[in-house]
Formats: structure tokens, C-alpha cells, sequence
């Protein structure tokens, strides 16, 4: 098939997506404005201008109309067999706008559960691209219940799931030289994968650093991940006196993942908003690491509370700190809870459900 993504070229769920049906084959295109490394050298990359690129929050509306003319001329030129938008706030709006037919549109979560709430514009931009989808993908149970509150016929919604790597993320040795450089060697380890953007509520886990260290001293904490409040939290943490306990790494490749998280004890996520399995908390569950997860949305039918991982309120740094304090303290806890991720989860099968939709959307139609 000839596929076209409209969607985020800087986000790794999109590149795991996108790196699949290359490999499988297929002819890969990809509309996006920006880009990460480590794409398949077989995809078709097409980038989008933006108007007076470094005035953006002046710029962002008149480049937003810019980009659906834009979108509209590069479908039209590649001429796909389908198109799939993925975040329907953002690229899944513009992909709809092309007119073009089949349509899928792939939901992450907060493009359902939080950007429609925030204003009207942005409720109609998710109703219109919607509306006009052939087919709409969902990862978790809450997000196909909000699907339906903003006018979604239950009958387009297929659930799939992002999926893990297994054969990429799986239990291994500690890394000596990584450990050595992280300042970690004989200390337990905790771990957190999430991007630095308020949503995810690092500032939670910061928080509950200096409780940890008053009973446990040697403990350190990695964050990995970059994003805008990185200077707020180091700053956060250098108040708090534990800059030496935290290592912040930065935004890292994704095929860097399984050392630092086998390199590590346990895994926290003080994430808002999750509306299924997050893709790094089962990454760092298939790796085999404990995990302590915030109550929300479809956490709770992946990590059963005290039997293969700890469910904690949001935002409660004691209540996170006690989680933390347990593990380090119980090792037979950490290793009950570190289960390998369950079949319902694989990567592989997972993408198979979509390029089975895709054959199916495109048979529709030409017949």
C-alpha cells in the first residue's frame, strides 16, 4: 500500500509506527513540520513551512491555514491508497481537511480527554476531524467513552494499543559504564521516562525525593526525558538540596531506553493523565522493572495494585514516597512486581491490527 501519516515526525510513537510499515514494505510517506532522527531511510519525508517561524505565538493561526493548503497539495501529489492523522487536535485535523477518503485518525489521549475541554475552537476542530474519519483508533477504554461524548459513531472506533517491543525491551544485564556515568553504581535506582511538560507532574516526583533520602540517603533518581519545564525542575531540585541525588539526562533516542531502564530498580510515573498503558511504563514493565503508576483511566487493568506494581493518587509525594521507600527496602516486592509485559501489549501484533484495518478501509473503497 501507498500510506501517508500526517503526523508529529518528532514523536517516537510516530517513527515506531511509521518504521513498521516501511519495513514491511509498504511505500511510507510522512507530512509533519519537524523531525527526529532515526526514521527508515525508505520513508518519503515532507516537511511543513510555517510562516515567520520564529514568531510562532504570533504566527501559529495564519501558519495553521498555511499548513492545510500545504497538506492538501502534498496528499494530493503522492496520491495514497490512505491517510492516517495522528492526534486529532493537531495533524489528524489537518489530514481531515484534505478532503481525502479513507481517512484514519489515531487518538493519543489528551487530543480527546484534555485539548477539547480547553476551549470551544478546539472541541469543534476534534468533532470536524471526527466526523470525517472513515475509521478512528484508540488505545484504552476511556478514550473510546470519550470518542463517543464528542459524536463518535461507536462503530469506527477500533482499540489498539501502542504496543511494546518485546524483543527490544526485555530484561538484561545492568550497563557497568552507564551506571558509572549516572552516578549510580551500588545505589537503588529510580527511574522516570516521562517528558518534562506539565501534563506528567514531574514536580510530584521531585517532591518526594527529599522524604526518600531522609530514610534511605543512598538513593538516586534519573530523569530522562527533556521538555519545557527543564530549567523549573532543576531549579525545583536545587532548592530542595538534592541535585546531587537527581541526574537529569536530557531527551534521549528511544533505542537508549532498554540500558537505562535495566540499569535501574524501579519505575515511577507521576503522569495526570494516562488514558491507557503509557508506552514507557510498559517498556520499563517488559524490562522487568517494579513500577509505581498514577490511578488513572486504564492504569488499573495493567498493574493491579500490590500484586505487579503500586497504583498512587495524584499528585502526593508522600504517598509516592512511601511506594518508593517500600521497594527499595523489599526486594522479593521489586521482584514479584518486575513481570514482563503481557502478550496483549506486543508491538508486533498490535501493528498487525492496524495494517489489517488499513486492508480492509482501502478494500471498501475500491470496491
Amino acid at each position: 500500500m501507498r500510506i501517508c501519516y500526517v503526523a508529529d515526525g518528532a514523536s517516537i510513537h510516530t517513527q515506531r509506527w511509521v518504521n513498521y510499515f516501511a519495513g514491511k514494505g509498504h511505500e511510507v510517506h510522512l507530512i509533519c513540520w519537524k523531525l527526529m532522527p532515526g526514521y527508515d531511510e525508505n520513508i518519503h519525508i515532507h516537511l511543513l513551512t510555517r510562516l515567520t517561524p520564529k514568531m510562532w505565538t504570533v504566527s501559529r493561526y495564519p501558519s495553521a491555514l498555511f499548513w492545510i493548503f500545504q497538506t492538501r497539495r502534498l496528499i494530493k501529489k503522492i496520491k495514497p491508497e490512505i491517510v492516517d492523522g495522528h492526534f486529532i487536535t493537531v495533524y489528524g485535523f489537518l489530514a481531515a481537511c484534505s478532503g481525502f477518503h479513507p481517512l484514519v485518525v489515531s487518538t493519543w489521549g489528551s487530543d480527546v480527554l484534555i485539548h477539547p475541554k480547553r476551549n470551544f475552537l478546539l472541541k469543534a476542530i476534534a468533532k470536524y476531524a471526527l466526523a470525517k474519519a472513515d475509521i478512528v483508533t484508540a488505545y484504552a477504554e476511556l478514550l473510546k467513552i470519550r470518542l463517543m461524548e464528542l459524536g463518535t459513531e461507536p462503530q469506527k472506533i477500533n482499540l489498539v494499543n501502542f504496543g511494546t517491543d518485546t524483543d527490544k525491551f526485555k530484561p538484561a544485564q545492568r550497563n557497568k559504564k552507564l551506571q558509572e556515568e549516572l552516578g549510580i553504581v551500588d545505589s537503588p535506582t529510580v527511574i522516570s521516562l516521562r517528558s518534562l511538560e506539565p501534563i506528567y507532574d514531574i514536580e510530584t516526583l521531585i517532591n518526594s525525593i527529599p522524604i526518600v533520602l531522609k530514610e534511605i540517603p543512598e538513593a538516586k533518581f534519573v530523569i530522562a526525558g527533556g521538555g519545557s519545564q527543564e530549567a523549573k525542575l532543576k531549579e525545583q531540585a536545587k532548592s530542595l538540596g538534592i541535585s546531587q541525588s537527581v541526574k537529569f539526562t536530557g531527551r534521549m533516542p528511544n533505542d537508549r531506553l532498554p540500558e537505562y531502564l535495566n540499569s535501574a530498580d524501579i519505575y515511577v510515573s507521576t503522569s495526570l493523565s494516562d488514558a491507557g498503558l503509557a508506552s514507557s511504563t510498559a517498556e520499563a514493565m517488559a524490562c522487568g522493572l517494579a513500577v509505581i503508576i498514577t490511578d488513572f483511566g486504564d492504569n488499573k487493568k495493567w498493574v493491579e495494585d500490590g500484586t505487579n506494581g503500586f497504583l498512587i493518587p495524584l499528585s502526593d509525594p508522600q504517598v509516592l514516597a512511601s511506594k518508593i521507600i517500600q521497594l527499595i527496602r523489599n526486594k522479593e516486592i521489586r521482584d514479584k512486581f518486575g513481570q514482563i509485559i503481557e502478550e496483549r501489549n506486543d508491538y508486533h501484533k498490535e501493528m498487525e491490527k492496524i495494517e489489517n484495518i488499513y486492508k480492509e478501509i482501502t478494500g471498501r473503497y475500491k470496491s
